[in-house]
């Protein structure tokens, strides 16, 4: 694996593919979405796993809240595959980036998120809302959380409209679970986790938070 976290700054180019559907057209068009929503990045990085595209993530913020976002791009270039299909086809199938929204920030995170943006490509996993993406150790340094569930998207950054026939790009807010709390999901499912948060008041972006009450 070839990496250059944490340092920030301009990544170099790769290659990307031709045409309205290749690579470089809709990371193009991923990233100006981001800047739109969120702003000019303060930093990013870039890892490169071995036999993988290369994912980047971005850092914008904090915000006049103290929040600080993490977006995968890259992730996009191209759509998730069922694994049970015999051909994966070029243009049509689901396609998403990750946001990560931390209090304060927390850039050894940025590994972690190009980790899961690789999952995809690595393990033919098809990432959508209410899954759950689990690292198996800490999500960042010193963090209580392990594992994060893909929430809907939409409502923190639209989703980005490709040209026919390919699927528009979705950006799946990740919301980071204890172990705890994973295992309450994988019984019940993510509805029943969702309503247990809403109900407790819990801030999902505060990076030291407890798990919630599960009785």
């Amino acid at each position: 694996m070839a990496h250059d976290f944490p340092l920030f700054g301009d990544p170099s180019g790769d290659p990307h593919g031709p045409g309205r559907h290749g690579r470089e057209a809709v990371l193009a068009a991923v990233e100006a979405r981001l800047l739109t929503t969120f702003g000019e990045p303060s930093g990013r990085a870039a890892v490169t796993f071995l036999g993988t595209d290369r994912i980047e993530v971005l850092r914008f913020g904090p915000d006049a809240e103290g929040l600080v976002r993490y977006a995968t791009l890259g992730m996009a270039a191209t759509p998730m595959a069922d694994p049970t299909a015999a051909v994966a086809d070029p243009v049509r199938g689901p396609r998403a980036e990750l946001v990560l929204t931390v209090r304060g920030g927390r850039d050894d995170v940025l590994r972690t998120l190009a980790v899961f943006a690789a999952t995809p490509q690595v393990e033919g996993l098809v990432v959508a809302p209410g899954g759950s993406l689990d690292l198996g150790s800490p999500l960042w340094e010193g963090a209580p959380f392990t594992s994060v569930l893909a929430a809907e998207p939409g409502g923190l950054v639209p989703d980005l409209e490709l040209d026919d026939p390919a699927d528009p790009v979705r950006f799946l807010p990740l919301l980071p679970m204890t172990p705890n709390e994973a295992g309450h999901k994988r019984v019940h499912g993510a509805a029943a986790l969702e309503e247990l948060w809403l109900r407790h008041g819990t801030d999902l972006r505060d990076p030291l938070r407890r798990a919630v009450p599960l009785d």
